[in-house]
């Protein structure tokens, strides 16, 4: 039997550092910046660092470290990206015999560009992992799992969301939950009914405020809306500013370790399979909170989504958690 069983993508993930990548500021921008390079030009880059990602394998490194028998369901492609991607697998000693090749597939790239500050862009192909289908799925094989944890999902992923859910519920399997756009774009009474099933569900600010359709600074509004559609723990990620959660009857809070950041990406994964890998340890989820909070620091003080993630047995720094009743 496994502990818990990961779902969502696998990626090869490219690491491009440079100082042509210059910075601009224009409206025009979602987020009012953007990195630029002159058109029609080949330009140097410092550092090149080579690495693997994706929700579903970077929660998957967090929980075998945690001492969790873990395993990976998910669909690569039939290239050199999926051995580089199994191998590093196998050495967290997370279980792949549940992975799928795919000949019409690439596996999932993401390059990641940086060198502009603690800020980055991602250039992502989705490929073999998002085209994991019903049929690829070894039911039977995965139906004795006590936990099955879906990091976002898309294509046709996504659409085997419900289905997954069902069974979990059947199979008496709790369901950590962290949803993509895709999923969070279901209709609104699919979605209630995926909701009210999950034991935990893992959003950031935005995608709270997505769901809720509230701002993202009115939390207390989100927080009362959210605690209505689950009867599950809700974790609201806030990036510099902390985290925040709620059981329905308290709210959590936590400000983030004061740590040099090297790279940000995978910060979200360290977190979510963090507290997950809290409340399956002790069931305690202020515990819970600092070991998500510590894992997702160590995370970011180096590069790489797997890299810096704590291992269980390790000493780290517990922060304070501020607890209110709703």
């Amino acid at each position: 039997m496994f502990d818990i069983i990961t779902f969502g993508s696998a990626s090869q993930d490219i690491y491009l550092k440079s100082g042509k990548f210059i910075p601009i500021l224009n409206k025009k921008f979602t987020t009012g910046k953007a990195v630029c390079l002159d058109f029609g030009s080949k330009n140097e880059v410092d550092e090149v660092f080579l690495s693997t990602g994706g929700g579903g394998t970077n929660a998957a490194a967090t929980f075998a470290l945690q001492g969790l028998k873990t395993a990976y369901c998910g669909k690569l492609g039939a290239d050199l990206a999926s051995e580089s991607i199994i191998s590093e697998l196998k050495k967290f000693g997370i279980c792949t015999d549940f992975i799928l090749k795919d000949k019409n597939f690439s596996t999932n790239i993401s390059v990641i560009l940086t060198g502009f500050g603690n800020e980055r862009t991602i250039l992502v192909y989705r490929g073999a992992s998002d085209n994991l289908g019903k049929k690829d799925i070894p039911w039977q094989k995965i139906k004795n799992a006590k936990w099955f944890y879906f990091a976002p999902f898309s294509g046709k992923l996504a659409e085997n969301t419900q289905e997954l859910i069902d069974f979990a519920k059947k199979n008496g399997i709790f369901i950590a939950f962290n949803p993509g756009y895709a999923q969070l774009n279901f209709k609104t009474d699919l979605l209630k009914r995926i909701l009210q099933k999950i034991d935990i569900l893992i959003l950031n600010q935005e995608e709270a405020a997505h769901l809720t359709k509230i701002p993202y600074k009115k939390e207390t509004e989100i927080f009362k809306k959210i605690d209505k559609l689950t009867k599950g723990i809700v974790i609201m990620t806030k990036g510099a500013e902390g985290a925040t959660v709620s059981d329905g009857k308290y709210i959590y809070f936590a400000k983030p370790l004061d740590v040099k950041v090297a790279e940000k990406t995978g910060a979200g994964d360290a977190f979510g399979s963090g507290f997950v890998s809290g409340i399956i340890e002790k069931n305690d989820l202020v515990y819970a909170i600092q070991l998500a909070v510590a894992n997702s620091a160590a995370n970011i003080t180096e590069i790489g989504a797997k890299t810096g993630l704590l291992r269980r047995g390790q000493k780290w720094e517990k922060v304070k958690v501020k607890i209110n009743k709703i």
